[in-house]
């Protein structure tokens, strides 16, 4: 194509676009319209007012972040023969229809069917593909695009394959992780697209794009699936609140925001962890054998007491002795139900007990064993006393004590007596019981299947929260009623307030709407439920996470994403087969990436000599660019040491893009490389791999993953001997 033509191509290319935003613009006012509407609307009930107001709210979210990059490529197919007219089609961030065909699509979405060829098809199999064109954009604007001819050239034509992708791995990094829809490979849209309900496994080294790859296919099926999945949504699971915020935009780029984010920290409501167990405790505590230790726990608060306990009841004095303790533990147990729940069997035992011991005694030579209407009577008397009775009360609480998790795990956690009575290793004692750690987030979820709920306790905040419903309905009424007194300064229009609202329907309004969006609803509910669960990192999940997941998600529905090679966690995964087979059997299906995206041919030959020598069997994915940039090493004193960093972020401040010092804790300004897991930077700097090295049997995942950051440029200080596997190192000595 001339230059002359190109210019032509893109000034009609920009005034499509324009009017692809004009069309977005139109639909946004028109929404959000809507959406302000439903907000004040009074018909229907409250329930379905609020499921329109979602629905609407949802919308106006989703064409809210859209806007950056809104269309990024078309493809144009052969033209029909009875019509010189290619057939033309633009890909975008989301789909937008003909103001005046509601079924014409001006732009169509990534995910839609028709526009799966602009990511698979190939010079050898173009799909029916003449031409896949990719813009380039900035803001709004066209700034230029770039053509892939996929059948013959027509005269003037050339194909640019790979301009795009490289464009997009060598640009500077920014501060999150960016979307790929425009850039998407056909390896990564098959696994992206895969048809299968249950659990798919994305294993591949760094770089190779497996977390985008996993958020894009919950875009994928958040779309395709729609209607099964937005009531619920997605939750996606990182390895920690960096990360997390890495990856952040990536999802609301592409429209979607009914996606909750946590770490394994975060799966308490109200509890966000990120402090973690050294790797005996961590292992301790990650496998399925705690179970057998907090349901020990448990039973070591049902006690029989050391002394029988006295306790009046209708002017006599009955006894819980051990034996009638023993036999109420022993039919509550056998109830089944949580500890919490099954007090109120201890109790209905101990009760009986007691009362008919009363009521023998106080019968004593007048009541006779066919006097039943009065045993009866007295029987409820005594039931009534007894309720009462705060000796008794406070005797229960000591025998079968209602506990909470953070109760009960802590005091567990401070007494050498309770862990040994638990079968629990003396490695879990510590001083602060309650100083949590992430290894203690799935004991404490546990907890709360195994205690249940303190019903006297929700009975007690289900009557307040009535009152306060009924003094609210109250207001919303008087409320009602000063506008119905009022209703002669309304005379002019001829509306009164009681033709507007109902006072029902005002009460409503005060007592029944939850405004939450979905993200905060599951966010503060223990029990919510997902359709679709993403786990990335999920090589470090223990045993016990696993089961925290599980529950979460009881369609089993996943995307697992993890790396074995980079497993660090003492707790963690080693055989997805055993993570998985446990919870949904054969139901799951392994996909590998082994294209490395990220990391330049350079670097990447050097983090292989890692790799090579803790995991000999697992091959490193292949780097998709060289870039010319040899990796150096250094060799400094302790003195040298804080000048050389400071030398390098001083330099690295002044270059495009992003950059990373890590290194051990003890390194100023450096970042462990356990928290830049998951991330990317343009320049890293590592500093003392050999410390990295000897800092436990996962040392050399360790540095295989501070290798494997930089997209770039990658830096090695030494103070100690350089490790072998890092010869491949230039050494730049006074750099």
């Amino acid at each position: 194509m001339s230059a002359e033509g190109y210019e032509q191509e893109l000034r009609s290319e920009r005034a499509y676009v324009a009017g692809l935003y004009g069309r977005l613009d139109a639909e946004r006012v028109r929404v959000k319209g809507e959406f302000e509407a439903a907000l004040g609307e009074n018909s229907g009930t409250p329930m379905e007012r609020d499921v329109r107001v979602r629905a609407l709210g949802r919308e106006v979210k989703r064409l809210d972040v859209v806007d950056n990059g809104l269309c990024f490529g078309r493809l144009d197919m052969p033209a029909e023969r009875n019509t010189e007219q290619a057939d033309v089609s633009y890909i975008g961030r989301i789909g937008l229809f003909d103001e005046d065909d509601e079924y014409l699509p001006v732009l169509l979405d990534w995910r839609a069917p028709a526009a799966r060829p602009f990511y698979t098809a190939t010079g050898a199999n173009p799909e029916g593909v003449r031409r896949r064109r990719q813009f380039h954009t900035r803001g709004r604007a066209v700034t230029e695009f770039t053509d892939e001819v996929l059948g013959r050239p027509a005269a003037g034509e050339h194909s640019d394959a790979d301009a795009a992708l490289l464009a997009a791995v060598n640009a500077p990094r920014g501060e999150g992780m960016r979307d790929i829809v425009a850039t998407i490979q056909a390896e990564q849209d098959e696994i992206i697209r895969l048809d299968h309900p249950g659990v798919l496994v994305i294993e591949g080294g760094p770089g190779t794009g497996k977390t985008v790859v996993a958020l894009h296919r919950v875009a994928y099926l958040l779309y395709t699936q729609r209607e099964r999945m937005e009531r619920h949504g997605a939750l996606v699971v990182g390895p920690n609140p960096a990360f997390l915020n890495h990856i952040g935009r990536v999802l609301p780029s592409l429209g979607e925001t009914d996606v909750v984010f946590t770490t394994t920290g975060g799966f308490v409501p109200g509890l966000h962890v990120t402090a973690e167990d050294g790797p005996k405790v961590a292992r301790v505590k990650g496998e399925l054998k705690i179970l057998d230790v907090l349901a020990a726990a448990i039973a070591d608060r049902q006690r029989t007491p050391e002394e029988p306990v006295p306790i009046t009841v209708g002017d006599v004095s009955v006894r819980i002795d051990a034996e009638t303790a023993q036999w109420a533990i022993e039919e509550a147990r056998a109830s089944g139900l949580p500890h919490n729940e099954a007090r109120a069997v201890f109790t209905e035992i101990v009760t009986y007990v007691l009362t008919e011991r009363a009521i023998t005694r106080i019968g004593r030579g007048w009541l006779g064993r066919d006097d039943r209407e009065e045993r009866a009577d007295l029987k409820r008397t005594l039931l009534k006393d007894l309720a009462g009775n705060p000796r008794f009360a406070a005797a229960v609480d000591e025998l079968w004590p209602i506990l909470t998790p953070r109760g009960l795990l802590g005091s567990l956690y401070e007494s050498a007596d309770r862990l040994r009575a638990a079968g629990a290793p003396e490695a879990l004692l510590r001083e602060d019981g309650e100083a949590w750690t992430v290894s203690d987030v799935p004991l404490l979820d546990e907890l709360v299947d195994l205690l249940g709920r303190d019903t006297a306790a929700e009975e007690r905040a289900e009557r307040a929260a009535e009152r306060e419903k009924q003094a609210q309905a109250a207001y919303a009424a008087n409320v009602l009623d000063t506008l119905i007194a009022r209703e002669d300064l309304n005379d002019d229009v001829g509306l009164l307030a009681k033709d507007l609202l109902y006072g029902e329907d005002l009460a409503d309004r005060f007592t029944e709407r939850d405004t939450r969006d979905l993200v905060e609803r599951a966010t503060a509910d223990r029990d919510w439920t997902y359709r679709h669960v993403v786990v990335d990192e999920a090589q470090e999940l223990s045993e016990m996470d696993w089961r925290v997941l599980m529950r979460r998600c009881p369609g089993r529905s996943f995307t697992v994403v993890g790396d074995l090679a980079q497993r660090r966690s003492a707790a963690g995964a080693t055989s997805w087969d055993a993570v998985l087979r446990p919870y949904v059997s054969e139901r799951w299906v392994y996909r590998s990436l082994t294209v490395n995206y990220r990391t330049p041919a350079e670097i990447m030959s050097v983090a292989a000599a890692v790799l090579a020598e803790f995991a000999p069997g697992v091959r490193p994915p292949e780097s998709v660019r060289a870039n010319g940039v040899q990796p150096w090493s250094r060799l400094v004193t302790e003195e040298e040491l804080p000048a050389a960093v400071e030398r390098f972020v001083r330099e690295e401040a002044g270059l495009a893009g992003t950059s990373v010092v890590i290194g051990p804790a003890d390194v100023p300004g450096a970042v462990p490389a356990a928290e830049t897991k998951g991330l990317e930077f343009d320049s890293v700097l590592v500093v003392d791999p050999d410390r990295i090295l000897d800092d436990g049997p996962r040392g050399a995942a360790e540095l295989y993953v501070a290798l494997t950051r930089a997209t770039q440029r990658l830096g090695v200080l030494h103070r100690g001997p350089l490790p072998a596997a890092l010869a491949g190192l230039t050494e730049a000595a006074g750099r």
